[in-house]
């Protein structure tokens, strides 16, 4: 790793762990194109390497969640059992699926998450945990779990809407509860990516490890700007994000087609 190598990724530790902080996301949704991008790093290694550095982040922005008690516990619960057995799922889907699809499922991701920020969702007030309720969380929480197993990023994106729409929690609530199932989720992703040698953990510690001080920051900026203003912004950047990525595979599919 060169010192240019090493200063990127304070740079993508430092966004990542930003809009952890705002949005109640592992940050993996940052992390993982700033990883290929600037840092020139294979897809399967910067999905697995990116999980490993939501890891702190997560941390570091759950802890003042939870400090506003703004965490649902028996919520986070239900979500964690179906979220650790997506993430087993997702990390084997790693070792065996192409370079060009990961890229084309990752950016349909990132595209579906912008596109629903520019919407306001407010949850009212989550109704009483039932059997059939909690089955749905575990639903819920296996599908994000596959997808933080396989893309890399904790699934704070894809959980917070859901259970803000679906479930009625309100969406500081949602975030809050999202960061405590995205730990475990990561924890479990990482330890199965690196039986697969696809984590590179000095870039992850380095990214993590910046990310946890823009994590504080991060959450005391969401408590201060518009939140149709701070969605807006974060919509952009997905979407352009994805354009950069599926453009990026798309020429390498062509190139590897006219070799």
């Amino acid at each position: 790793m060169t010192s240019r190598d090493r200063i990127l990724l304070l740079v993508v530790g430092l966004g990542a762990g930003f809009l952890s902080g705002v949005f109640g996301v592992g940050g993996g949704i940052l992390v993982v194109p700033g990883l290929m991008i600037f840092v020139k790093m294979e897809q399967r290694r910067a999905h697995g390497t990116s999980l490993a550095a939501v890891l702190p982040i997560a941390v570091a922005s759950l802890v003042t969640y939870w400090a506003h008690d703004h965490v649902d516990w028996p919520v986070a619960l239900w979500l964690t059992i179906g979220a650790l057995a997506g993430a087993f799922v997702g990390a084997s889907l790693l070792a065996v699926i192409s370079k060009r699809n990961l890229a084309l499922i990752f950016a349909l991701v990132l595209v579906v998450v912008g596109v629903r920020l520019f919407f306001t969702v407010n949850g009212d007030g989550r109704s009483e945990i039932t059997f059939v309720l909690a089955l749905a969380y575990v639903l819920v929480g296996l599908a994000t779990g596959a997808l933080s197993g396989l893309l890399g990023i904790g699934g704070g994106a894809i959980m917070v809407p859901i259970m803000a729409v679906l479930f009625g929690i309100p969406s500081v609530v949602a975030k809050g509860t999202s960061l405590a199932v995205i730990i475990p989720t990561a924890l479990m992703g990482t330890l199965r990516n690196r039986s697969n040698s696809n984590v590179d953990l000095s870039a992850a510690v380095v990214v993590g490890i910046t990310g946890v001080v823009m994590a504080v920051v991060g959450a005391w900026v969401s408590a201060r700007m518009s939140d149709a203003v701070s969605n807006a912004l974060f919509a952009i950047l997905l979407i352009s994000v994805a354009m950069r990525m599926l453009r990026q595979a798309w020429s390498e599919t062509a190139k590897a087609t006219s070799d």
